[in-house]
């Protein structure tokens, strides 16, 4: 799982300072060009990851050697649990391990890093559309979420002031969850016009459970796109097109014969 290399990508660094990505791909049993993908996934999260050129280079965690990840600043922990959250939320193991990396962290940093592993949920399931590259305003919208900021957004031709509660990432769509003065509603970021990150402290319920929200707005969402179901009989190869459009409407009922 790929949130058990990042975790073990990062310690390996603490404790070397450099790695190559063939190095990496050898603890990690992965192929070198997954070892790659996972050092620049750590970089472009904010964590200081730089790949170093020429002879004895790799890649470096800025800063030199560490043991432990107290060396993070608070911004980088945020980063990596940010990148952490979502896979550990479905897992009791990587749950557990979560909480230890936590415990790890210098007190003052520890409210916000689990605000962090809390603020993005992630989504495999694709509604159809071709992956792109998460909008600008993501990162400023997560920032939002895990310091509990409302953000005045222009959505549709309208302002309006926000309580953030999270992010979810569709296959690549990125959805912000938020209460409203006209109630609970979810926006597509890409067709955010602007987000200004406000003072006013945000309000979220206690027991606001991010998967849980989300699953019920992908299944209303799927409601209103599915209103007609049909049974059919296809080639097992086309089962993944009718899912990249039905999502978890489309399911196997039977199995015969390639079909």
């Amino acid at each position: 799982m790929r949130a058990d290399r990042l975790v073990t990508a990062l310690l390996l660094l603490q404790a070397r300072g450099r790695v190559t990505a063939s190095e990496l791909a050898g603890e990690l049993e992965v192929s070198v060009a997954t070892a790659r993908r996972d050092l620049e996934a750590l970089s472009a999260a904010g964590i200081p990851v730089y790949p170093q050129a020429g002879r004895g280079g790799g890649w470096q965690l800025v800063g030199g050697a560490r043991t432990d990840l107290t060396g993070l600043t608070a911004a980088e922990s945020q980063a990596l649990f940010v990148l952490l959250g979502p896979a550990g939320s479905g897992e009791p193991v990587l749950s557990s391990a979560l909480r230890k990396l936590v415990r790890a962290l210098p007190a003052t940093f520890r409210a916000d890093a689990e605000a962090a592993a809390r603020a993005v949920v992630s989504d495999p399931a694709g509604w159809g559309e071709a992956e792109r590259e998460p909008p600008g305003l993501v990162g400023t919208l997560r920032d939002a979420v895990v310091r509990r900021r409302k953000v005045r957004l222009v959505y549709g031709g309208t302002e309006r002031l926000a309580d953030p509660l999270g992010l979810a990432d569709k296959d690549g769509i990125w959805y912000l969850l938020a209460d409203t003065e006209a109630g609970r509603r979810t926006f597509r970021v890409d067709r955010v016009v602007s987000a200004e990150v406000t003072d006013l402290p945000a309000e979220r319920p206690d027991d606001f459970d991010l998967p849980v929200e989300w699953a019920r707005v992908v299944a209303e969402m799927e409601r209103r796109r599915s209103p007609v179901s049909a049974v059919v009989l296809i080639d097992a190869r086309f089962l993944p097109v009718l899912r990249s459009h039905f999502g978890r409407h489309c399911e196997v009922v039977a199995e015969e014969g390639g079909r």
